[in-house]
């Protein structure tokens, strides 16, 4: 039996410790079993909801937020990683005279958490840069979920919010020095997989080259959480577990490979081989996926 169903274009079926300016080489567990960041639920202080108010979202005070304590990793030649915050980078460094791929990373609902360390530091160890910026580092944000009970939904207009923080967050990288304006590509789980599937550049400043999505089916009960949003007809690869726990209503069951444009990179990957990974909600540890997911990458790099 073939482990994952791919969907090809439609539907097509076949069988925060924060360092401020460091150096990684050492992908120990012990590492991630160490991390934490301010930006997570079990640390952040929420605003509630009544206290929200939309026409703020894109208060400036606000919006640099995420932007200033986003999370940066830069391949090395070394075989490093050089680590930082945005508003700590040292521009100076002699390995930035260089221009990178880089993906905009955009965290699920619970925040930056150790998941969110692996998948950054699996994308710099295989040659990109990477930029994550915490919505949560925003003073005002009510939570949008509860992954200990778990639930969802707690938040509609978060989706607002993320997708405010992510426009942002692709204007400024195309504003470094160090970026490869061609390859500029976002990639998000879960909450951050919906922002990626229903984001839509106003204009080709703000547009990407691609985009990856993890644990989310792009059906939804709600119409702006619905559906893929390519203006620019950039290719799509798409990840998600069949029997997700998170995704089991009605509403919400499905693949984005419903909603998967026309260009012929982009692809649907459904987990159905009746593995734990198909009863889960993040894949980016196995290593399938993961090759999957480079040569997507490989594949539409400019």
């Amino acid at each position: 039996m073939n482990r994952f169903i791919f969907l090809l274009h439609s539907i097509i079926f076949f069988s925060t410790i924060v360092y401020a300016d460091d150096y990684l080489n050492n992908f120990t567990e012990d590492y991630y079993n160490d991390f934490s960041s301010d930006f997570h639920n079990s640390s952040k202080v929420f605003t509630d909801k009544i206290n929200m108010n939309e026409k703020l979202f894109s208060d400036k005070n606000e919006v640099i937020l995420p932007w200033m304590n986003a999370l940066v990793r830069i391949p090395r030649e070394n075989g490093e990683i050089y680590r930082s915050l945005m508003k700590n980078l040292n521009t100076n460094k002699p390995f930035l005279d260089k221009k990178f791929k880089t993906i905009i990373y955009l965290h699920g609902c619970a925040g930056h958490w150790s998941g969110t360390a692996k998948r950054i530091d699996f994308y710099a160890k295989n040659g990109f840069a990477v930029i994550a910026p915490p919505s949560m580092a925003r003073k005002k944000y009510a939570q949008s979920c509860d992954t200990a009970i778990p639930k969802g939904g707690m938040y509609r207009s978060v989706l607002k919010i993320r997708q405010i923080d992510a426009e942002n967050a692709v204007i400024n990288a195309k504003k470094l020095s160090w970026t490869d304006n061609n390859n500029i590509f976002l990639v998000g789980l879960s909450e951050g997989g919906i922002t990626t599937a229903t984001y839509t550049p106003k204009n080709i400043s703000s547009s990407i080259s691609g985009r990856i999505i993890e644990g989310w089916t792009c059906n939804a009960g709600w119409l702006e959480y619905m559906g893929l949003n390519t203006p620019y007809n950039e290719p799509v690869l798409s990840l998600v577990a069949k029997y997700d726990p998170w995704f089991q209503l009605d509403s919400l069951k499905g693949n984005c490979g419903q909603f998967i444009n026309k260009n012929p990179l982009s692809k649907s990957v459904v987990v159905d081989d009746g593995t734990q990974l198909s009863k889960g909600h993040g894949l980016m540890h196995d290593e399938e996926i993961q090759k999957i997911t480079l040569n997507f990458l490989k594949n539409i790099i400019k």
